[in-house]
């Protein structure tokens, strides 16, 4: 396709970024914020991979759809994204809301996108590419929306080559030669009888730069793109969810194709795959590269001194700006914006998420009382996640042992990591 045809249908394209729900798998960081707007890598926030990946390949026109905690949200992307007054473009928060047609809160990702359907066909859209909104991954769309046209697809769906363990718990989609998906399953589970018909054959993994010889499977990434009028049919009736219940229907109607692609992509649904994805970006050379000039991740601009290192012993970190850190030892691990950590504090595979500022101010009797916001002297923190505003006193331990799952005064721990929730004033020589 000229490169001229494609930049017009580039602009005819609708990005919908789908927020989640409740984002119970992912607490206690959503007790008070949405999904997306969970920080990640020290100074950004999980929407900023979608909004950043949809502007990189020249889509700036944006809804991100959320229901639960937007207020964050809400704040970042208008902060955030402010786009020139001379164009259309945008990034535009859709929260859940009570309609003439439907007061009830969105029942899955298709109800989503029903219930905001009439500000979608407001202007005359050809493609609408519906995104998750939890996800860590650098994608072109201009070569998935390629593929979908030179294809003649009604439905594009962006697809990962995933080996058998982690294949169970995806929806799979199996192809032809032409690559058109004619199958759909979701979740097979323990059934190897089933995974074994969906394997990818050795020319589709060659076709894609794999080991032939290897197994793989073609595992839905949640990333649709649709034409207008196939979508309007899709969501006529009352199909809640798109992985569920209108992908393996449309298949057999419509003409689906699969965009495979084959680079870095983590689904950051949960605890431990936040907390994993999180420290892969402290390796020396990690699987996402934060540094690529070409394709950079945004995220809000904050008006921050440079970090002050006061005598410090810092091996595979991310630190943000506005820190000051003053002889500590800190490895493989993450320092969020505004982080003050005192001598002899000891910071090991853990995510100091930050603070929005550095002293708490409270009203006590009528008057005002402030407290700094730190990680004191001697403090050992070890396999942990601190939420934003945690004040951590003196010679603190934070370290989950042996405990697994379990909630306590001080935090929650989950999958073997302790998170300490957004707030939290943790007293001198306490033991979390």
């Amino acid at each position: 396709m000229p490169t001229s045809n494609l930049a017009k249908s580039i602009d005819s394209v609708l990005a919908i970024i789908m927020g989640g729900g409740q984002g119970s798998r992912l607490f206690p960081l959503t007790h008070n914020r949405s999904k997306p707007a969970v920080p990640l890598a020290a100074k950004c926030r999980i929407v900023d991979i979608p909004i950043s990946n949809c502007i990189n390949s020249g889509i700036r026109k944006m809804y991100v759809l959320t229901q639960y905690n937007s207020e964050s949200l809400n704040r970042h992307v208008t902060s955030a994204y402010r786009f020139d007054h001379f164009g259309d473009n945008f990034v535009h928060i859709l929260a859940a809301q009570q309609t003439p047609g439907d007061d009830k809160w969105y029942q899955g990702t298709a109800d989503a996108v029903r219930q905001n359907l009439s500000y979608f066909l407001e202007r005359p859209y050809k493609y609408y590419l519906i995104l998750s909104g939890d996800q860590l991954y650098r994608m072109d769309f201009r070569q998935m929306l390629r593929d979908h046209l030179d294809n003649g697809a009604d439905v594009t769906i962006a697809t990962t080559p995933v080996p058998r363990e982690p294949a169970r718990a995806f929806g799979l989609m199996h192809t032809d030669a032409e690559n058109r998906i004619v199958r759909f399953v979701e979740k097979p589970g323990k059934d190897d009888s089933l995974l074994d018909q969906l394997a990818m054959p050795s020319s589709l993994l060659e076709s894609v730069g794999l080991d032939p010889a290897e197994e793989r499977f073609q595992a839905s990434m949640g990333i649709y793109l649709f034409n207008r009028s196939v979508l309007e049919e899709a969501l006529a009736g009352d199909s809640p969810d798109f992985g569920k219940n209108i992908i393996p229907g449309i298949i057999k109607e419509k003409k689906v194709y699969s965009h495979i692609f084959n680079g870095y992509w983590e689904d950051i649904g949960t605890i431990a795959s936040y907390y994993e994805a999180n420290l892969e970006c402290t390796k020396v050379v990690p699987k996402f590269n934060f540094f690529d000039p070409k394709n950079p991740i945004y995220t809000r601009a904050r008006l921050l001194p440079a970090s002050k290192i006061n005598d410090a012993v810092i091996e595979e970190a991310l630190l943000s700006d506005g820190c000051i850190i003053t002889s500590a030892t800190i490895r493989r691990s993450i320092i969020g914006v505004r982080s003050v950590i005192e001598a002899g504090c000891e910071i090991t595979d853990s995510i100091i998420i930050g603070s929005d500022y550095y002293d708490r101010v409270h009203v006590v009797d009528g008057k005002e009382e402030a407290h700094r916001i730190y990680i004191g002297g001697g403090t050992k923190i070890h396999r942990a996640i601190i939420d934003k505003n945690v004040t951590i006193g003196r010679n603190v331990t934070i370290h989950p042992r042996d405990r697994v799952n379990e909630d306590t005064e001080w935090c929650h721990i989950r999958d073997g990591i302790v998170v300490v929730p957004k707030g939290k004033v943790i007293p001198d020589g306490t033991v979390v």
